[in-house]
């Protein structure tokens, strides 16, 4: 199976939420063909989440986890400690009050 390019996936994952009235903007960028992803939420409010794509191996599914979650300053922290361990990272943030950041629709865990 071929995979998507980390450039083509966040294009297209950015792509999703402006049509959705959704902000968010790349705060790290990472390798344009191998990076990996974390998204962080911002609900505007001093609290946060970041999910990562993870790999079951006992299933062989790809799913969106929560990294970090609480006070925004905290969330900001792990991925900061991520990014010191992997500088082809990319990091998006989300800004949207009401938690939407579309990872659990259909598409996204591939």
């Amino acid at each position: 199976m071929t995979r998507l390019t980390a450039d083509f996936w966040v294009a297209a994952y950015l792509t999703r939420l402006r049509l959705k009235d959704i902000p968010a903007f790349v705060t790290s960028k990472g390798d344009i063909t191998a990076g990996a992803v974390l998204v962080k939420l911002n609900t505007l409010d001093g609290q946060a989440e970041v999910f990562q794509k993870s790999f079951d191996l006992m299933t062989g599914e790809r799913a969106w986890i929560s990294l970090s979650k609480g006070d925004e300053p905290g969330v900001d922290e792990a991925i900061k400690k991520q990014c010191s361990f992997d500088p082809d990272l990319w990091v998006i943030e989300v800004e949207d009050r009401a938690g939407r950041h579309l990872l659990d629709e259909p598409g996204f865990a591939d």
